[in-house]
């Protein structure tokens, strides 16, 4: 029997909502429920408790909708809560960390591979484990950009503050030194990375800025067309899928600021979400 019933999509912010995109595109006909938990972002400075508790009380207003899938669309999530979260609820539920290290490892021509992302998701070396398991042989430089998400959640994607912070965010990454003339970074003096990979979903809302910046030498890898084809699958093996041309409906629900989460879903669909509800999540500030 074919289940027509949404899947759940979790962020602590908009930032999932890069990973939301790939998803429609890839699986038109399935239905969505959307939880941003913006009152609380950015989770990357959390605590891993925090990240925990905020995380399952937000998919306990995801479960209630009787999801048939939850994709945990936060890296940070991901990386610090999943195996928690799986073992809470019986449902399938995918993190975005294992598709992105994936494709990253399929990408790479000279095996180094740099990763930036929150505080939280390179305290847990989830990346470096992932990229390690897929390929031992891939140099992984993690680098923690703490200032990123911040400005994505307050809607600055570009101009001359974005275009400042991207250039300061990825300076060690490219090998960049200090007035002394020592690396910034602990890249080797003849390793050059040939690939960067966006370990968090709100990165993706500054991937033209990150694009530039890194230069064309270098492939910018997110995770969310990889975690799509990850979802179809998933959704295929556990014999969830909805029939191809079923009409597909989609809320999205924020635990923060209505007008400026819609700014941003308007921004990246247009008028495909134009009815976006408010939600109150336990602890939630």
């Amino acid at each position: 029997m074919p289940d027509r019933r949404p899947i759940g999509f979790f962020d602590s912010g908009v930032g999932g909502l890069t990973v939301l995109r790939e998803v429609l595109r890839r699986l038109p006909a399935e239905s969505t429920v959307y939880l941003g938990d913006n009152a609380r972002a950015p989770y990357g400075p959390r605590s891993d408790e925090e990240v925990i508790r905020f995380s399952s009380e937000c998919l306990d207003e995801l479960a209630a909708r009787d999801v048939k899938a939850i994709v945990v669309a936060c890296n940070t999530a991901s990386a610090v809560a999943l195996a928690d979260l799986r073992r809470r609820y019986d449902v399938p539920i995918l993190g975005v960390v294992r598709p992105g290290a994936s494709a990253a490892v399929l990408t790479t021509r000279t095996r180094r591979v740099g990763v930036i992302a929150t505080q939280a998701t390179v305290r847990s070396h989830a990346y470096f484990q992932a990229i390690k398991d897929e390929d031992p042989f891939v140099e992984v430089y993690e680098h923690a950009t703490p200032d990123l998400v911040p400005m994505v959640e307050r809607g600055v994607i570009d101009g001359p503050e974005a275009e400042t912070a991207v250039r300061r965010s990825l300076a060690p990454l490219l090998g960049e030194r200090d007035g002394d003339g020592d690396s910034v970074f602990p890249l080797p003096a003849s390793a050059t990375i040939d690939t960067l990979l966006l370990g968090c979903t709100h990165y993706p809302l500054l991937a033209p800025l990150i694009a530039e910046v890194a230069g064309p030498r270098i492939a910018v890898i997110d995770s969310a067309t990889a975690t799509a084809s990850a979802l179809a699958h998933l959704l295929e093996v556990n014999g969830l899928a909805t029939p191809a041309g079923s009409e597909a409906s989609h809320t999205q629900l924020t635990t923060g600021d209505l007008a400026a989460f819609g700014r941003t879903a308007e921004r990246l669909f247009g008028s495909l979400f134009a009815s976006i509800g408010p939600i109150a999540v336990a602890g939630a500030a």
